[in-house]
């Protein structure tokens, strides 16, 4: 039976509270669980210590028997000092999604043909402009 640590949600409509349980992984997630090893209120202020509240004796006794924590449990463990919580490292977090890529190269292309048109109308009197200069000048003489 795998076992987790993991939220379980409690409070009012737009109130919430939370429970951190030890559970079953397969029950409900506010259904029944093995233990409740402390609380969490997010309602309260990031500084104020009754916003999270864990039972440390417990909570190490459930990992050492082999309990996963979730994410968001692990990183209150990590801040309480009870487990060691490794950074995760998503290199595509940055990285837009293939439309945005696909339009990103529609503007591009369009960039560059403006780019291109605006060039070749530059050019185009530049040169035009030699000539009439070259009649100009034969007709003075």
């Amino acid at each position: 039976m795998a076992v987790s640590i993991r939220l379980s949600r409690g409070g009012a409509k737009k109130r919430p509270y939370y429970k951190i349980v030890v559970a079953n992984a397969t029950a409900p997630r506010d259904g029944k669980y093995l233990e409740q090893i402390g609380t969490y209120n997010p309602l309260l202020a990031k500084d104020d210590e009754n916003r999270v509240k864990i039972n440390g004796e417990r909570a190490s006794y459930w990992l050492s028997v082999g309990a996963q924590p979730t994410d968001r449990v692990a990183r209150m463990f990590d801040k309480a000092g009870i487990k060691e919580r490794q950074a995760t490292n998503n290199p595509k977090k940055g990285e837009p999604g293939d439309k945005a890529k696909e339009r990103a190269e529609e503007k591009a292309e369009k960039a560059r043909e403006a780019a291109e048109a605006a060039a070749a109308a530059s050019a185009a009197p530049a040169e035009e402009a030699p000539a009439a200069e070259a009649t100009e000048e034969s007709t003075e003489a």
